[in-house]
């Protein structure tokens, strides 16, 4: 037997094929829009995935202030931070996210599900979300893929 067909392929920074894509974000349900565009991200969806290089694609999401979150976590969901001075603990909500910066709330989930250290940094810089359903990036020829189809 050929002992090249044995051969794991590892890829790298020059090898990587690196893709476009567009996603409506329009009635997707926060988490599980996260998942996929996370995997998206690291590049789980391609067959010479390597878990320690950057060979995810581009995703451009449009329609972010549609997204939706079930049940009653609009109103009783909590996002806790801390301003690092005393008494500076801050509580928001989806509701209030949603009125200033509609785009946080996918942010957040994503970046949730990525790794937390370089290498995920990385990839969260990949991501590009749009308010509305006009973005900048049609230079780039994006590929407009149902998010629905991916499992």
């Amino acid at each position: 037997m050929d002992q090249i067909s044995y051969r794991t392929v590892h890829l790298n920074k020059a090898t990587v094929q690196k893709e476009w894509v567009v996603i409506d974000a329009e009635n997707q349900v926060v988490g599980r829009l996260a998942a996929k565009v996370a995997k998206l991200l690291r590049g789980k969806y391609k067959p010479g995935f390597t878990p320690h290089v950057d060979c995810g694609d581009n995703v451009v999401i449009v329609n972010v202030e549609k997204v939706i979150l079930t049940g009653k976590k609009m109103s009783d969901k909590q996002y806790i931070r801390h301003t690092q001075y005393p008494g500076g603990q801050r509580i928001n909500t989806p509701e209030q996210w949603m009125k200033t910066h509609p785009d946080r709330i996918l942010e957040h989930a994503v970046k949730g599900m990525l790794p937390k250290n370089r290498l995920g940094d990385a990839v969260f810089r990949n991501l590009y979300l749009y308010v509305g359903p006009e973005h900048k990036h049609a230079a780039q020829k994006p590929r407009v893929i149902d998010i629905n189809t991916l499992n």
